[in-house]
Parts: structure tokens; sequence; C-alpha cells
């Protein structure tokens, strides 16, 4: 039996999902429902949304900017952190909490007793909305209708929009699934169900923030990014805001052909998913926040936050941001960043990035004591630090060849 819910308050894209949601709450909750979609940089996917939510049913809409609070409070601390998940960098992961969060304040300010997301039982966005519910409203109902409707796919949301005159965006031949912030975008379904299939990268409309690598220039591109305690601040010499960071680098990676992912994941309810992921901007920040680093940090440091962020990726994937062990390991994260401070030169070429020159003063690199010329360094110290660092192999032979002396 249904909990009694009066007013509703449901995280609304306008995408194929939430476009039914608004009428199937009315419908089997009878309860007034108050769309809120969040700016997390999606662009022009806001526009006209406002006039949809109202025709549908719903009672108001908010469109809540919170584009900064999403680069600067969860993709950077993400990106100090060097997290990725099988070699996703996140972004539909990390977008969730932030969304779920601002709901929440909505919900609570509005007088609502339940929350509604448009969420499918089989992917990580439900426990990822649903986490963030608990943690800040623990006594909300939450409402997920693909666990309660009687709806089997994608084709019957259609007919069940078509029936009600709910216009779409999309129609049977082009329903990717998508989800789109200025981190990046994201692409799910038709012939992408099949690991077989290459995705069509050149197809008209798939592509969005990046070309397919053969499309790219003949000629290489530079970009330069400045970066204080980890914290990417400037582009080519310009200082910028962190959003806007993304944004000048999205625009020069996806000129180039940067930051294309065709991954299959293991998603946190067990089963394999396949998708293509467009990150153009956070691809080139990974690759030059990792190149500072290997610059300016120590091995037994480096290598602890390399195994680190396996977990904090998992943490993220797996929608437990607001925990403790997240808030643990950035607080390790940014005691490991107090350094990372430098600029960062990088070619761009074909959907490729490689290093082009890295520079910090902070730097624990010595040319005097690396190079293969004369140098301060003395050579005959090796000899001690091996018998040493060897003596263990040393003893266990002895053992095994019987010359172990007692």
């Amino acid at each position: 039996m249904k909990k009694t819910v009066k007013k509703c308050v449901l995280a609304y894209s306008g995408g194929l999902d939430t476009s039914i949601i608004i009428p199937w709450l009315k419908e089997n909750y009878g309860c007034e429902v108050i769309a809120v979609s969040a700016d997390v940089g999606q662009g022009d996917e806001l526009d006209g949304l406002e006039a949809k939510a109202i025709a549908t049913g719903a009672s108001k809409l908010f469109v809540e900017d919170i584009v900064d609070e999403f680069i600067d409070d969860f993709v950077i601390p993400t990106l100090k952190a060097g997290a990725k998940y099988e070699g996703y960098l996140l972004g539909t992961s990390f977008a969730r909490p932030v969304i779920a969060k601002r709901i929440v304040e909505i919900a609570k300010r509005e007088g609502a007793d339940a929350i509604a997301h448009g969420c499918t039982g089989k992917g990580n966005d439900q426990v990822r909305f649903e986490l963030t519910i608990k943690r800040f409203a623990p006594n909300l109902t939450i409402i997920a209708p693909w666990r309660e409707w009687d709806l089997k796919s994608r084709d019957d949301e259609i007919d069940y929009a078509e029936a009600r005159n709910i216009p779409l965006k999309i129609n049977r031949e082009t329903n990717y699934s998508k989800d789109k912030n200025l981190w990046h975008l994201s692409h799910e379904g038709l012939e992408l169900e099949d690991p077989a299939n290459e995705p069509l990268y050149s197809k008209p409309g798939f592509l969005e923030m990046t070309v397919p690598p053969e499309l790219a220039p003949d000629k290489p591109a530079y970009v330069e990014i400045g970066f204080e305690r980890g914290v990417p601040v400037s582009v080519d010499g310009e200082r910028l805001k962190a959003s806007d960071v993304v944004r000048r680098l999205n625009k020069i990676g996806g000129a180039n052909g940067i930051g294309l992912l065709d991954v299959v994941e293991n998603r946190l309810v067990g089963m394999k998913s396949r998708g293509v992921y467009e990150t153009p901007g956070g691809t080139i920040l990974y690759h030059a926040h990792e190149a500072l680093e290997s610059l300016t940090l120590d091995k037994t440091t480096l290598h602890a936050k390399t195994r680190y962020a396996v977990e904090f990726a998992e943490l993220v994937y797996n929608g437990q941001w607001f925990t403790p062990l997240r808030e643990a390991l950035s607080a390790f994260v940014d005691k490991t960043q107090e350094t990372v401070t430098g600029t960062v030169k990088l070619k761009l070429y074909k959907g490729g990035v490689t290093n082009a020159g890295v520079t910090s003063p902070y730097s624990l690199y010595s040319e005097a004591i690396a190079t293969f010329g004369e140098s301060d360094y003395n050579q005959a110290d090796a000899e001690g630090f091996i018998n040493l660092f060897g003596l263990p192999v040393k003893v266990h032979a002895l053992r095994e060849q019987g010359f172990l002396s007692k």
C-alpha cells in the first residue's frame, strides 16, 4: 500500500523519465508535485523546462544554478585525489550528491513530505540520490517510480508520454540515455548495449563535447595549465575560476578529439554496463595534475595516494560522498596537495595528450643528482644499500642451499 503523500519534490531534468513522472505521481499519489532542475552546466537542456513542467502537472519549477558548487566542492576534490573508477572520470557520479543535496534543501523549505527521482532500479544513480537524501533528510519518503510502475522499457515510457501528449525531445531511433553536465556527457543504450558494436562517433548528434579524433586538426595544439595546491587556477596564463577552467579546456580539448572513453564498467548493483563518455576538459586536467604530482610528491606519499585513489573513486561511484571516510580521505588528499603548485604544458593531438613541460617551485627533481653526467651523487653508496636491501633475499637463498650458518 502506497504511503500518503501530500507534496512531493521531483528531481526534474525534462528528459524522458522525469517528463512522465509528473503525471504518474499525480495519478498514483494524488499529490502536489514541485519540480527542481539543477543547473550543473548542461546548457540548453534547461531551455523551456518551466513551461513543460507546468504543462504536465507540476505546481512550480525551481531551476537552481549549482555549477560552481558542483565544480569547487565535488569535482576538484576528486581531481586532487586522482580518483578514477575503472578509467571513468566520475562525471555522473559526483553530480548526483550535489543535486540531491539542493533538492533536500528545497523540499524542507517547501514543506514537502516526499522526494522523487527518475533513476532506474538497475542503475547506480538511485543509490547516489537516496544516500544523500538519507544523510540530510532521513525522515522524508523517497519515491522511485521505476521500482513501482509497470513500465518495462524506454519504449513503454514513450508510449505513456504519447498517450498523455507529453512533448519529448527524443524519438525511438535516437533514444540514447544521456547525462550531461559541465564535466562530461555520457551515452548508453541502442547499439551501445552490445559491446561488439563500435560506437557511431561520426553519427550526427552523437558526440556533443568533442569530435572523433580522426576529424581533429592535423596540427597539434598546446595548452598550459597553472595549479595552486592541486587546484587548477589558470589556462595559458589567464587566471580563471575552476568552472571557467573546465569550460576553456572543454573547448580546447573537444576541438582536438580529447576525452573519449568506451568502457564496460561494473555497476554498483552487480551487473556490467557499457557506456561512452565524453570528458575533454577533465581528461586534460587529470593528465596535467598527475604530471605535476610526479614532480612534487615524494615516492611514499605518491604511492600511498595512488592506492587511496581507488578507494576514493569507489566511494564517489557508490554514492558515499557524504560519509566520514570520504571526508577523511579528502583531508589526507588536501595535506598531500600543499606542494602541488606549478605549471604544466601539454600537447594535444588527435585524441592524445602528452607532456610538453612541467615546472614547480616545489619540484623534488634535481638535475644535478639525476644527471648521467658528473654529479654530487656517490655511486659507491649504492653497494651498501643493495647489501642491506637484499639481505633477506640472500639469507633466504642461503637457507634453501644449506649454507645458512647458525
